[in-house]
């Protein structure tokens, strides 16, 4: 029996496009003083976890062009 590979791609390029969009959000309320000094840390975590969204993404994306 034959396993199929699934297409995992329209998730990795949804994850992509709204972590980049998040981080563009967070970045720019950050920088007009949108948070209190107890959200920063928070607010910095969920900015690391978009990070390594887009990272995994991008992983993915390369893995999926080489294997072309």
């Amino acid at each position: 029996m034959t396993k199929k590979k699934t297409d995992h791609s329209e998730i990795y390029d949804i994850g992509n496009r709204v972590s980049r969009s998040a981080v563009a959000v967070i970045d720019a309320l950050t920088q007009r003083g949108a948070f209190k000094g107890e959200e920063l840390s928070t607010i910095g975590q969920l900015r690391d976890q978009c990070l390594q969204v887009i990272q995994l993404s991008e992983d993915y994306q390369q893995g999926e062009a080489a294997e072309e």
